[in-house]
């Protein structure tokens, strides 16, 4: 295998979906539902994806990346950049909390705090360390306002 194909597995969604398989083996192993478990999952996996689509659209419109690893064009700081300096990788984790509790994975939940640790350690830290070399004070002020998560 060659760069590119370690590459393109080193990808925020490869990882959401490796973590996402290990809820889903859980809930086979010991299923443990909560009340209106489908319905609270499934909610949070279409806040999730709607929260992803609405970031995606914002950083689209201001013609910046949000492929991880690249170099933005914009500072995105408006709409759901207000409320979260990374709402893209919020939107995973609630997907990911939305399967664990749909799969009856529950006592798998702690998976979601681990995959936004490990996400903040792989992908988050890199990509704030080349929008402040970038962007600098602006950015710097953004950062101080906005929290990482919400």
């Amino acid at each position: 295998m060659g760069k590119g194909i370690l590459a393109w597995l080193d990808l925020p969604p490869v990882w959401l979906a490796v973590f996402a398989g290990l809820g889903w083996a859980a809930g086979r192993l010991v299923p443990v539902s909560l009340p209106y478990g489908g319905w609270v999952g499934g909610g949070l996996v279409l806040a999730g994806l709607v929260l992803m689509a609405v970031a995606v659209a914002q950083m689209v419109g201001l013609r910046t990346t949000f492929i991880p690893r690249r170099d933005p064009q914009a500072l995105v700081t408006q709409g759901v950049f207000a409320l979260s300096r990374n709402p893209i990788y919020l939107a995973d984790a609630l997907v990911l909390c939305g399967l664990i509790i749909g799969w009856q994975a529950v006592w798998a939940l702690p998976l979601v705090p681990a995959f936004m640790a490990f996400i903040a350690r792989r992908f988050i830290r890199g990509e704030e360390a080349r929008i402040a070399a970038r962007f600098g004070a602006e950015w710097l002020a953004y950062a101080a306002r906005t929290r990482r998560w919400f």
